[in-house]
């Protein structure tokens, strides 16, 4: 089936005959017109029916579609803001890991023998230097901490390298670093080497979701992650022996945030997401809250997360 270019009119004449009842028209096409029929459509699937009725529930409004979609904005910020905390405390941590142990200068540093050189790494190591440095020669021009160290010094030492990098070449650059420097990395969080080599890929992934202004409040990962005691502690039900939340969902995100952000970093997110939450709450009429946190993945006693230890 072909798609054709539809008017802000017939626009709202679709969602009109799929149900969804529109008693303002002027203020409807403004946001259409400003916000996109395709995105703000994305959020429909909440108020429909059904799976096969593609009607809207009756007496859903289409406020209540923008409202979800306002909604979905404010939590991308909340958890865009804090995935950048952890990326940027990573990189921290990985530089004075590297240096230390290393050496300031890249070519020590950079230097292959620093990493994993078993059979199986051998071939990623490389190329991932290669990327590495290659972002740095792209990217570097464009960075003054890179521009100084260049002029003044010849090199660019490894704590203001990691500034260009991205997320993901930091993440598998992880994944390649000898186990006793994954050890003392993970270490600073808590957590054991495994889980840090999962959660940084979700967190990749969400970061780039967050920065593309994609859907996140029902977004799945790939990777699943490993039950944890906060699984336990909020008696997260279970389905054929697995937890239903928090495994590849968006509370999945927040399990990973609650141990890699300091404490009171994390009880600020889930201040402003109970905020939000609350906020939509009052604004919905024909669905409860209740479905939106199942699709988020979240358990109906979310906010205990932030006075568990």
């Amino acid at each position: 089936m072909i798609k054709t270019f539809k008017t802000i009119e017939e626009q709202i004449a679709i969602l009109k005959s799929k149900g969804l009842q529109i008693e303002d028209i002027s203020y409807t096409s403004d946001i259409l017109l400003r916000e996109n029929y395709f995105f703000i459509s994305g959020y429909r699937h909440l108020f429909l029916k059904s799976s096969k009725d593609r009607m809207f529930i009756p007496g859903t409004e289409f406020k209540e579609l923008y409202a979800m979609f306002n909604f979905d904005r404010q939590i991308r910020n909340i958890f865009f803001k804090n995935i950048l905390i952890v990326e940027n405390n990573a990189k921290s941590i990985f530089s004075y890991q590297m240096s230390r142990k290393y050496g300031i200068k890249e070519k020590n540093y950079l230097n292959p023998s620093n990493f994993d050189r078993s059979s199986d790494k051998v071939k990623q190591v490389n190329d991932l230097l290669k990327k590495i440095k290659r972002q740095i020669r792209i990217n570097g021009g464009q960075h003054s901490a890179t521009m100084h160290y260049l002029s003044n010094y010849g090199y660019v030492p490894f704590w203001v390298v990691v500034k260009v990098l991205s997320f993901g070449l930091i993440s598998e650059l992880y994944t390649v670093m000898k186990p006793e420097d994954q050890k003392e990395i993970a270490e600073n969080y808590g957590i054991v080497v495994s889980s840090l080599i999962d959660y940084f890929p979700i967190l990749a992934n969400f970061r780039n979701l967050c920065a593309h202004e994609d859907i996140m409040y029902d977004h799945k990962t790939q990777k699943v992650i490993d039950d944890t005691k906060y699984h336990a502690y909020l008696n997260i039900p279970k389905m054929d022996g697995e937890y239903i939340y928090g495994k590849d969902d968006l509370f999945g995100l927040v399990i990973i945030l609650k141990q890699l952000l300091r404490e009171e970093d994390f009880i600020m997110l889930i201040n402003e997401l109970s905020y939000e939450i609350d906020m939509l709450e009052g604004k919905l009429h024909s669905i409860e809250i209740d479905k939106v946190l199942d699709r988020m993945g979240f358990p109906l006693n979310y906010r205990e997360i932030a006075r568990l230890d």
